[in-house]
């Protein structure tokens, strides 16, 4: 006699996982923005050889944050998977996690890069030589928007065929995630600023399951 398998209710939208995500979001989009002002890049850079104190401390708080972000995108990428448990295609849900786990190791990547740069500006109360500066300049940035990025628009699109597949996401925060796929391949690299556009996916994915969970909970009949 065989007996029948209760069938796995679909993936609901994790409330642990929002709350996380939108801190990541958070502290992501602040180390971002404080680098950019911190390490100028591009026409900017052309006249800043060394950070002004004032630059410096940004920078230096940016990089206070990095760690917390990448905690909390972890803490993120558990949540989600743990909620998803048996319901997840092994093809994409490796895709989701390595490439969640590739673009924390090159963030920090790039934050080291940015603080051996900052050691290096001011030895004995002098400044590095140009050469020093920009080879310093440029791989960290070469890892945050040419590396790190690229494994954000992995994730995004990952998570997004997820969500879209399994019923938990709307059909224009899919297509905003599509989207986002592209700017953060393929603009990310050449337009300052544009890295924004994954803290920003994140910040509104997150939101959205948040705001999910607590509807639900509201209209959940009491036991």
């Amino acid at each position: 006699m065989q007996t029948s398998t209760p069938r796995r209710q679909p993936l609901e939208a994790p409330r642990s996982a929002g709350v996380a995500g939108i801190v990541f979001a958070l502290l992501l989009a602040a180390a971002i923005v404080l680098i950019r002002l911190g390490i100028p890049q591009g026409a900017d850079a052309v006249t800043t050889q060394a950070p002004d104190p004032a630059r410096r401390s940004a920078v230096q708080a940016a990089l206070m944050l990095v760690p917390f972000a990448g905690i909390f995108f972890l803490w993120f990428i558990g949540a989600v998977r743990t909620h998803v448990g048996d319901s997840e295609d092994r093809f994409i849900a490796t895709v989701f996690l390595g490439s969640g786990l590739v673009f924390t190791a090159t963030m920090f990547g790039a934050a080291a890069a940015a603080a051996a740069l900052l050691d290096t500006a001011h030895p004995a109360g002098t400044s590095p030589s140009r050469p020093t500066w920009d080879f310093g300049q440029h791989f960290a940035y070469t890892l945050m928007t040419g590396y790190a990025m690229r494994m954000a628009a992995v994730f995004v699109c990952s998570t997004s065929v997820i969500g879209h597949r399994l019923g938990i996401l709307p059909r224009w925060l899919t297509v905003l995630g599509f989207l986002s796929t592209v700017v953060l391949l393929f603009v990310s690299s050449i337009v300052p600023w544009a890295e924004l556009v994954f803290p920003a996916w994140s910040l509104l994915l997150s939101s959205y399951l948040v705001v999910a969970g607590f509807r639900r909970s509201a209209t959940a009949p009491a036991s």
